[in-house]
């Protein structure tokens, strides 16, 4: 069952595609609403993790009950793995997130069949055998008007706000893994989505991947 990591620009349509790729590969998808909301309910007493969990069997409650054991040294440590280079300290610096973090890609991926968005998960799983590494590319004039036409900003806004992600995830990378984000080398697909478009993106990807 495949793994796929799927590293992306801003305004790649990482998220978008990574949906894609895994409804028609019926695979589960794990992207930035999963990982918040295991660090969210990793700050909960057992008892009420157990509570709010809907969907028993579900990849979220498996990550919860195989992380929940360990949530105590990860939300308690105190060294802050990686200092973002705009402003405020980010949620990842927030106590042991990084490593949380990471504990959510190594269980998503022991379970196969999943599709990871961001959050250097190639790099954690280079090794892992048969991950699909993925990167979402795009010509800055194509992500900046995919961005304003997501968000409704103007092109100054934009451009700043492009410039602050982009350098934010590559500083991730680097201070985390001490690689560089960009460099091809590291992935097996390099997709341009300004110019394929989404769905030819993700129909590469899901070819890539059998």
């Amino acid at each position: 069952m495949p793994v796929i990591t799927i590293g992306r620009m801003y305004g790649s349509g990482g998220e978008t595609v990574g949906a894609m790729v895994a409804e028609q590969l019926g695979a589960e998808l794990v992207d930035g609403k999963i990982f918040d909301e295991v660090v969210r309910r990793l700050e909960l007493p057992p008892d009420e993790v157990q509570q709010h969990e809907e969907r028993p069997g579900s990849l979220l409650s498996r990550l919860i009950q195989a992380l929940g054991s360990a949530s105590t040294e990860f939300t308690t440590a105190s060294e802050v793995a990686w200092t973002p280079p705009f402003g405020e300290r980010a949620v990842d610096t927030h106590d042991a997130v990084v490593h949380i973090t990471q504990e959510v890609i190594r269980e998503a991926a022991r379970t196969g069949n999943t599709v990871i968005v961001g959050r250097g998960a190639a790099f954690l799983l280079r090794d892992h055998p048969g991950a699909l590494h993925v990167f979402l590319r795009g010509s800055r004039e194509a992500r900046v008007a995919a961005v304003r036409e997501a968000f409704g900003l103007s092109e100054e806004v934009a451009r700043r706000r492009l410039k602050e992600v982009d350098s934010t995830r590559r500083a991730y990378v680097r201070q985390v893994y001490g690689q560089d984000w960009l460099d091809p080398s590291h992935y097996d697909l390099v997709v341009d989505t300004g110019r394929l478009g989404y769905e030819r993106a993700a129909r590469l990807i899901v070819a890539a991947a059998r």
